[in-house]
């Protein structure tokens, strides 16, 4: 009963998220004159909103579900982690996929000229922005895992504390013996008698 009214509390909230999905769209469209379409689809290949003229959406969408299907499946042969991002240089310019969220994905079409460092840092962050609306604010694991690029930095491990001997008394278990010492040789002291020098009167 508390998942059916959660579902349909979804689908009414869906039409706000998609208009404010497609205002990103076209936001990041107008910061980078050099895109040529944005979309923002579903992992199984829904579309959730777009703003590129002139491509099929629906179609470009069921191709870039596939698409990264075979992307994570090759990742995880490769053990490579999971997927982030994909980037595809054609003749007439770049297809950048970004993960938003935990379930939807933005695609980029940008021209041939464009500036790759640009492209990566405003579609991750609209990635991100989209990524909220998309999941309603709140903290979940992503479905293509867009993690901070810059790993975490490996926990640190104390020094060991130097090993100290134990103190035993000797002959208790665990005393370790002492280095035995070498044998003190003594000279025979001479004494007077048979070995003495005789004197004759």
């Amino acid at each position: 009963m508390i998942r059916a009214l959660r579902q349909r509390a979804g689908r009414k909230q869906l039409p706000a998220v998609e208009a404010e999905v497609r205002s990103e769209l076209r936001r990041i469209r107008s910061r980078m004159f050099q895109l040529t379409g944005a979309l923002a689809t579903s992992a199984d290949g829904t579309v959730l909103a777009e703003d590129s003229p002139g491509v099929a959406a629906e179609e470009a969408a069921a191709q870039t579900a596939e698409v990264l299907a075979a992307v994570l499946r090759l990742a995880d042969v490769t053990s490579r982690g999971t997927p982030r991002e994909l980037v595809v240089r054609g003749g007439s310019g770049y297809l950048a996929t970004y993960a938003a969220g935990r379930s939807t994905v933005l695609t980029l079409l940008a021209e041939d000229g464009v500036n790759l460092g640009r492209l990566h840092l405003e579609g991750r962050r609209c990635a991100a922005r989209i990524g909220e609306l998309v999941d309603g604010g709140t903290a979940g694991p992503p479905a293509l895992d867009p993690a901070p690029l810059s790993p975490p930095a490996p926990p640190t491990t104390p020094p060991a504390a130097p090993a100290t001997a134990a103190v035993a008394a000797p002959g208790a278990v665990g005393a370790t013996a002492a280095p035995a010492s070498a044998p003190n040789r003594t000279l025979p002291h001479r004494t007077s008698g048979a070995n003495a020098p005789t004197t004759h009167s």
